[in-house]
């Protein structure tokens, strides 16, 4: 199968006309997720999606969207823009659109609109994210990023979080 581009998917901002579309998908992220962390729906088939209403609407916050033709193939939702280090803070790509490089095309478009110091958690338990999300922080700054596990706030039961750190500041010079 031959590796897809940044010309093959676009990545664009979401707006609130998509936010039906970006809902669907965060139950399918959700429910990913749900077997590293064991975490269960709520009663009504629903996860938790405070993240979804932060993305749209709080301040320092985006979303994005990934289209390939017609078919929404996933997003992301990026924090903390208002403060010196960015933080992925939700990354998602349907399963039927994973290992054709749609991921890392779109990680990458993400990564270039908003240049900087950038923070990425991902789980040890969940071997496609760590090889991909090392795989995007060499891609972003060779060899010049970080790794270390941190607690989730809140939820002392689960293993830590990985937390991958990088800078796609450009270097002069």
């Amino acid at each position: 199968m031959t590796e897809l581009t940044e010309a093959d998917v676009v990545v664009r901002p979401a707006v609130p006309e998509d936010r039906p579309v970006v809902d669907r998908l965060w139950l399918l992220f959700r429910h990913d997720l749900s077997e590293f962390r064991g975490l269960l729906p709520r009663s009504d088939g629903s996860f938790r999606d405070e993240r979804v209403e932060d993305a749209f609407s709080a301040p320092g916050w985006a979303p994005y969207l990934f289209v390939r033709g017609e078919h929404p193939v996933g997003f992301a939702f990026v924090r903390a823009l208002d403060t010196p280090v960015r933080v992925l803070n939700s990354f998602f790509v349907v399963r039927g659109a994973r290992r054709t490089g749609i991921g890392l095309a779109a990680v990458r478009a993400v990564l270039a609109r908003h240049p900087g110091r950038w923070e990425i958690a991902f789980q040890y338990e969940n071997p496609g994210a760590v090889a991909f999300w090392r795989r995007v922080a060499a891609a972003a700054a060779g060899d010049a990023w970080t790794e270390e596990p941190r607690p989730v706030p809140g939820m002392p039961e689960l293993p830590p979080d990985v937390w991958i750190s990088f800078d796609t500041t450009p270097r002069t010079a």
